[in-house]
């Protein structure tokens, strides 16, 4: 098994930032702007893109989607609704993972723009399953 995970990076938000981010991009505070076009960045509600992929499974067929309904049912609690619509995923050259020092630029950049107004928190992921929760089990 390789030792070369890709990571991720994701960021909460506060609430006004989140709406900003999903509502006016063009409005986004010029020091995140910046960093993400430093990186060829963007952001990605994790909320959006729960959302996307059930619209995408109700076209096209949900057998072919194994997260279907836990995604569906993810979405419609407003619990995890809100939480989600906070939660943003950084996507680098439009890939949800990339190599450890792409993730340590932009967990370090990321991080020094952090305050309790705008980026509430910095979180970091990688590929190993073994660090990452699964799937339930009824899906």
């Amino acid at each position: 098994m390789s030792n070369a995970w890709l990571f991720q990076i994701r960021i909460t938000a506060s609430p006004e930032l989140a709406a900003t981010l999903r509502g006016d991009p063009q409005q986004v505070p010029e020091p995140l702007s910046d960093l993400l076009r430093r990186h060829d960045a963007s952001l990605v509600c994790q909320f959006d893109a729960f959302a996307g992929y059930v619209d995408e499974a109700e076209k096209l067929g949900v057998d072919k989607y194994p997260l279907y309904q836990w995604t569906r049912d993810t979405i419609e609690n407003p619990e995890k609704k809100a939480k989600y619509l906070r939660s943003f995923t950084v996507y680098v050259n439009d890939a949800d993972v990339y190599a450890a020092d792409i993730a340590d630029a932009l967990q370090a950049g990321l991080s020094a723009l952090a305050d309790p107004s705008g980026i509430e928190r910095v979180s970091r992921f990688d590929t190993n399953p073994a660090n990452n929760p699964q799937p339930p089990a009824k899906v």
